[in-house]
């Protein structure tokens, strides 16, 4: 008989255990209904934003193809092949369906298809926004760190002025006044561009990034003059993106040494200097990162203003080309793609807070 009490009251010990299991897995596949419900919503809302606009907009897109001298026949026969005569729901319908197929049109400026005009600008951006960000990190989180364990002294005042600075100056006179110094006085970087012409011709393109594509061809003059263009644009995007990844550093990390467990540790005896680094660093590494991921998002958009200023070929360039030249079908497909970067990169940082966050663990 006590074996068989025994062996019962085990099972009824294990029993929450086993009920757990099923309950925790139908949260998680709850909230991912939850995120992808919403990625849905998001995107058919990015698609109506897009077509509407698309519709308002004062300027004729048959008129911006056929010209201003085309017969009516002319006029009407491209205006049935884009569809301009039929109801709007018949319209959203096959709208949605080339833009989920890729099908952006033609491009009323350079007469390319828009797919490939894209995919020509965008790996310029990329590259800037991925070398800015990765110069914001490195110089904010340390930063950020530093900051919350002087907080209230000397190098937290220091920190944060360089911060603010950093995120509230304009990009644009930062550019011009690095070109200025950098370029024109002190000859330290290359000018605008990405590549100069000696160059531009000697690179095979494999992945349309130049920094890798001069790695794959062993052409290291190349390489060197590639970065040479890049590090100037992306030091100052880097400096935008670090006052803001050290600010929200600095407040996830003095939130954190606001816990209990903060003083817990302390009376244990451990130092600030350990508490901030082993712990609070650790549990604020999910805001943290999500803070990133957002940021880069808001890189990958196109910083339109130093591409502008640098004449860098990427997407935001892109973008203000078109929209000066009345180019609505390249604006449009263009602003659904940076929608859509920033709707799925803002998905992955939801994703890397729930992986990190210990509190999501028991979810």
């Amino acid at each position: 008989m006590s074996a068989l009490a025994s062996s019962l009251q085990v099972a009824d010990d294990a029993a929450p255990a086993l009920t757990r299991g099923p309950g925790k897995a139908r949260r998680r596949l709850r909230w991912l209904a939850s995120t992808l419900l919403t990625a849905f919503i998001t995107l058919l809302g990015l698609l109506v934003v897009t077509f509407a606009l698309g519709r308002v907009l004062p300027t004729d897109p048959v008129l911006r193809v056929v010209g201003d001298r085309a017969s009516q026949e002319q006029y009407d026969q491209v205006r049935r092949e884009m569809r301009l005569d039929q109801p709007l729901p018949e319209q959203f319908v096959a709208f949605v369906g080339d833009m989920l197929g890729g099908n952006f049109g033609r491009s009323l400026v350079t007469g390319n298809p828009i797919a490939e005009d894209v995919v020509r600008h965008f790996p310029a951006t990329f590259e800037l926004a991925t070398m800015a960000i990765v110069l914001g990190v490195l110089a904010g989180i340390p930063l950020g760190v530093v900051c919350a364990q002087y907080a209230g002294r000397l190098p937290d005042h220091l920190g944060r002025v360089l911060s603010l600075a950093g995120h509230s100056m304009p990009i644009f006179w930062l550019g011009i006044v690095g070109l200025l110094i950098f370029y024109a006085n002190l000859g330290w970087v290359a000018g605008p561009g990405r590549l100069d012409l000696a160059y531009r011709y000697s690179v095979p393109t494999v992945t349309h990034l130049l920094l890798i594509d001069t790695l794959l061809a062993k052409e290291w003059g190349a390489f060197r003059n590639a970065f040479s263009h890049l590090i100037l644009p992306a030091s100052l995007l880097g400096l935008v993106a670090m006052g803001y990844v050290t600010r929200m550093t600095r407040s996830f990390l003095l939130w954190q040494l606001r816990q209990d467990y903060a003083l817990v540790l302390r009376l244990k005896g451990l130092s600030e200097s350990a508490i901030l680094w082993r712990h609070a660093l650790r549990n604020a590494a999910g805001p943290i990162l999500a803070i990133v991921a957002l940021t880069y998002a808001y890189l990958l958009e196109g910083a339109v203003l130093t591409e502008t200023v640098f004449a860098w070929p990427g997407l935001g360039m892109y973008i203000t080309d078109s929209l000066f030249a009345a180019d609505i079908p390249a604006v449009l497909a263009a602003t659904l793609l940076v929608g859509t970067i920033f709707m799925l990169v803002n998905i992955a940082s939801e994703l890397i807070q729930a992986a990190l966050d210990p509190r999501s663990r028991s979810v």
